[in-house]
Formats: C-alpha cells, sequence, structure tokens
C-alpha cells in the first residue's frame, strides 16, 4: 500500500479533526450566548467529541486494509487521547470566555501563579495527561494486537515510548513546584492569596 498516500490522507483527517472540534466548538457556544438557542446549542456542542470518532474509525478501517503502520498512525492516537483528557478543560475553557464576551458573565479565572496552590494546578493538569497517555497507549496497544503483524506496527511501538517519555518530563513539572514553590513579588500578596482560595 501507498504509505506517502496513507499518511497524507490521515494527516488530512487529523487536520479537519481540529478544525472541526473549534468550528463544533464556536457554533455551539454562538448558538448558546449570541443566538439564545440552548437546544442547538446542546445539540452542536454534543457532536463535538464526534470528531474524534471520525479519527479512530478512519485509521481503523486504514489498518484493517492492509496499510503499515506510520508516523500519522501513532499521531492519530495521541491525537485522539490528549483531546479525550483535555476537551473538556478546553470547552470549559472556550465557555467562560464567550459567557464574559458575549453574556455579562464573569471574567475568567487565570491559573493561580504562586505556592502550594499552583502545584496543586500543576498536579491536576499532570493527571489528563496520565489520561491522555493512557487512552493514547490503550489505542496503540489495540492497534498492535488488530493487525497482528510486527513488521506492520512497528511505529506504534515507537510511539508508545515516545508518549511515555514525554509524561516522565511533563511530571517533573509539578513535582519542581511542589518542591520549590514560586513566591509571589512585592505587591501581588493580596493577588496570590486570591489565586489560593480560587484552587482551593
Amino acid at each position: 500500500m501507498d504509505t506517502d498516500g496513507t499518511s497524507t490522507f490521515l494527516l488530512a483527517i487529523i487536520v479537519g479533526c481540529e478544525i472541526g472540534f473549534w468550528i463544533l466548538l464556536l457554533a455551539g457556544l454562538a448558538a448558546r450566548y449570541l443566538l439564545r438557542w440552548r437546544r442547538t446549542s446542546a445539540a452542536l456542542l454534543v457532536c463535538v467529541p464526534l470528531v474524534d470518532l471520525v479519527l479512530l474509525i478512519a485509521t481503523v478501517i486504514d489498518l484493517r486494509g492492509g496499510a503499515t503502520a506510520n508516523f500519522t498512525h501513532g499521531l492519530a492516537a495521541a491525537y485522539i487521547g490528549f483531546s479525550v483528557a483535555f476537551g473538556h478543560s478546553m470547552i470549559r475553557w472556550a465557555d467562560r470566555r464567550f459567557a464574559h464576551r458575549f453574556a455579562d458573565g464573569p471574567p475568567p479565572v487565570k491559573p493561580p501563579r504562586y505556592g502550594m496552590a499552583r502545584a496543586r494546578y500543576e498536579w491536576r493538569e499532570f493527571g489528563k495527561a496520565v489520561i491522555a497517555w493512557a487512552i493514547s497507549c490503550g489505542l496503540l496497544g489495540a492497534a498492535i494486537w488488530l493487525v497482528d503483524d510486527a513488521e506492520r506496527t512497528e511505529a506504534l511501538l515507537g510511539w508508545i515510548a515516545r508518549l511515555t517519555v514525554v509524561l516522565a518530563i511533563w511530571s517533573l513539572w509539578p513535582i519542581t513546584y511542589m518542591l520549590w514553590p514560586a513566591k509571589p513579588k512585592d505587591g501581588d500578596t493580596r493577588r496570590s492569596e486570591e489565586e489560593r482560595r480560587v484552587s482551593a
């Protein structure tokens, strides 16, 4: 099978899924806050996770069709994992800003910058990264089992190792904040107290 054609095909779907994610998200928020169409908004936002399903189906069809796994197959699995783990946070991030801009909602709260509040925030983000890693590696492992051909799935094993290294490096970030918590500069003490209350 033409591996270059497969790579281009899957890469185009990954890009299309990312674009589709933001189009559906922004359309859903616009329907909610600008047009006041709450049912339409709910329907559009429910469709946001379906872009991951499209990518998953396309990847499975390609591998079942005899394709040799390459970089883009691994990238598809990583994309799905991180989209599932961080997608809800991204939707909430966009929703708060849309509500503030168009519906007189409260201003978005920025992440804490100092002390153990920042460390707890970083640990929560790392927890999402662990979920993303687990989903991605689970999909990669399922693809390896599905194809059942070591030569055709060698690239997928490489992606499992790559994602594990990324997760290990990511873990250093919350550990650093926990061992050496950042301290507020002069004049930032009040802001630090507010952030601590928000993150508690």
